[in-house]
C-alpha cells in the first residue's frame, strides 16, 4: 500500500489555472488516506509481529534442557543482534534510494523483501516446535489465577480469625472454588498452584515500572543527541559532514560490537564465578543496565557542561546557528553507554517477561516489555513539557531553540537523579522476587 501511494500522481502546480493558490488545485485526497491508512497498518502488523516472533523463536529451545536452555538465553542476544545489524545494512541504501532515485522504489524493495520472508516463514511451519495450550482462553486462566489468590488470602484469614479453626477451612475453600468457576473436583493444591502464578504475575508489574525512566534515557539519543550534534563540528577529513540524524547509527553500531563481546566473553567469564549458565540471572542483567544508565545521564550532563562552556568562551552563547569549535565525537560515549543499558537492561527485559509469564502468554509478555519503551517515551515527552512550562514561565526554558541558552546539562542531571531512584526502588523489588519456577540453569 505504501508502494501504491508512492505511485499515484501527485500535485503539479503547474497544471492548476491559479499557481499562486493551491487551495484552488484538486486535492489528492485517496493518496493521502491511503498513505497514512498504510502507516497505522506498518503500526498494528508490528504489535502482533514483534512479540510473537521473538516468543516463537525463543520456544524453539527446551527449558529443560541445560544446553538448551543456555541457547535460549542467547537466543536473545543475537536476535538484537539481527535486528541492529539488519538496520544498519538497509536504511542507509533505502535512505539514498527514497532521496535521489524514487520512494516507489524505496517501498517497493521492501515490500519484495517482506514478501520473500513471508515464504521463508511458512515453508518452516512443519519444522517449528510448538507448545501445547493446555486452556482454550489465556485470559481466563490468568483471571482464575487472581480468584485463586483471593481465595487464598481469604482462607488464610479466614482460619487465622478462629482459634483451632482449621477444621473449617476446606469446606470455606470448596465452597468458594464453586462459586468462581473452578470444578469442584479441583483440589485446594491446585487452586493455590493459581494463586502463586497470580502472585508471580503481580511481581512483574514493579520490575516494569522501575524501567521506565531508563527507557526515558534511551530516547535521549534520537532526539536531544541530535539537537546537541547539530551545533557542533561534525566534519570528517576536509569535505564531508557528518549529518546530525546519522549519529543515531552508532547506538546499533555499538550494539553490534558489544553483544558479541557481552554473549562470548563477559557471559563466559561470569559463568566460571557463578555456576549459573547464563552468567549472571535476568535480574542482575537488568539492574546492571539501569546502573550504565545513570553514568549515561551523568556523562552527558558533564559533556554539555562543556558544550556550553565552549560556546562562552568562543563568544557564540547569541549565535545559535554557529558551529561550536567542538567535535561531534564527545557524543560517541553516549551512543556507545546507550548500547550497553539496551543490550544489558531490555534485552534482559524481554528474556524475563518472556520467561516469567504463563507459557501461554509469553507473547503477551513480550508484549508488555514492548510497552516499556512505549510508555517510557511518552512520560519522557510529558516531562519536557511540563520542564519547558514551568521554566519557561520564569525566564529562559531548559529547552530554549537557542541551546546555547539551554539548560540541557540540568534536564540530564535530573534524570540521572530520577534514574538513581528509579535503581533504588528496582533493587528493593528485585531482592524480594521469587521467579515462577525453577529452571535448571546451574552447570
Amino acid at each position: 500500500m505504501l508502494t501504491l501511494s508512492s505511485m499515484l500522481p501527485t500535485i503539479n502546480p503547474s497544471e492548476c489555472n491559479d499557481t499562486t493558490d493551491l487551495t484552488a488545485c484538486p486535492q489528492p485526497q485517496f493518496q493521502a488516506v491511503l498513505f497514512y491508512f498504510s502507516l497505522y497498518l506498518v503500526a498494528f502488523a508490528q504489535g502482533g509481529h514483534r512479540p510473537c516472533v521473538q516468543a516463537l523463536g525463543a520456544d524453539q529451545f527446551d527449558e529443560n534442557n541445560p544446553e538448551e536452555c543456555k541457547a535460549r538465553s542467547s537466543f536473545f542476544n543475537w536476535w538484537n543482534f539481527g535486528v541492529y545489524a539488519a538496520s544498519l545494512a538497509t536504511n542507509l541504501p533505502l535512505n539514498y534510494i527514497q532521496d535521489n532515485i524514487s520512494w516507489t522504489f524505496g517501498f517497493g524493495i521492501p515490500w519484495i523483501i517482506m514478501a520473500i520472508g513471508l515464504a521463508i516463514f511458512l515453508l518452516g511451519t512443519r519444522f517449528y516446535r510448538y507448545h501445547i495450550i493446555e486452556d482454550k482462553n489465556p485470559f481466563a486462566k490468568i483471571w482464575k489465577a487472581f480468584v485463586a489468590l483471593i481465595s487464598s488470602w481469604q482462607r488464610t484469614s479466614f482460619a487465622t480469625s478462629r482459634n483451632g479453626a482449621g477444621e473449617a477451612l476446606l469446606p470455606r475453600a470448596s465452597q468458594h472454588t464453586r462459586h468462581s468457576g473452578y470444578s469442584q473436583h479441583e483440589s485446594i493444591d491446585e487452586v493455590d498452584g493459581q494463586g502463586e502464578e497470580a502472585k508471580g504475575l503481580l511481581q512483574l508489574f514493579p520490575i516494569w515500572a522501575t524501567c521506565l525512566t531508563s527507557s526515558v534515557v534511551l530516547s535521549q539519543a534520537t532526539t536531544l543527541f541530535i539537537k546537541q550534534a547539530s551545533t557542533l563540528d561534525r566534519r570528517i577529513g576536509t569535505g564531508f559532514q557528518v549529518p546530525p540524524a546519522s549519529l543515531g547509527s552508532l547506538t546499533g553500531i555499538s550494539a553490534i560490537v558489544f553483544i558479541p563481546i557481552y554473549d562470548r566473553v563477559i557471559v563466559p567469564i561470569a559463568r566460571n564465578f557463578t555456576g549459573l549458565l547464563t552468567g549472571i540471572t535476568m535480574l542482575q542483567r537488568i539492574g546492571t543496565g539501569i546502573s550504565f544508565s545513570v553514568i549515561m545521564m551523568v556523562v552527558a550532563a558533564l559533556v554539555e557542561m562543556k558544550r556550553l562552556q565552549t560556546a562562552r568562551d568562543f563568544g557564540l552563547v547569541d549565535m545559535p546557528d554557529a558551529t561550536i569549535p567542538m567535535s561531534t565525537w564527545w557524543l560517541l560515549p553516549l551512543y556507545v553507554l546507550n548500547a550497553i543499558v539496551f543490550v544489558l537492561a531490555f534485552v534482559g527485559l524481554q528474556e524475563l517477561f518472556y520467561d516469567q509469564v504463563p507459557n501461554e502468554m509469553r507473547s503477551l509478555g513480550l508484549a508488555l516489555y514492548a510497552s516499556v519503551s512505549g510508555i517510557g517515551e511518552f512520560f519522557g515527552g510529558f516531562l519536557v513539557f511540563v520542564i519547558d512550562k514551568v521554566t519557561g514561565s520564569r525566564g529562559e526554558s531548559w529547552f530554549s531553540d537557542n541551546l546555547n541558552h539551554a539548560h540541557l546539562d540540568y534536564f540530564y542531571w535530573l534524570l540521572a537523579v530520577l534514574t538513581f531512584i528509579q535503581l533504588g526502588l528496582y533493587l528493593y523489588f528485585a531482592r524480594s522476587y521469587v521467579h515462577k519456577k525453577n529452571v535448571p540453569i546451574a552447570l
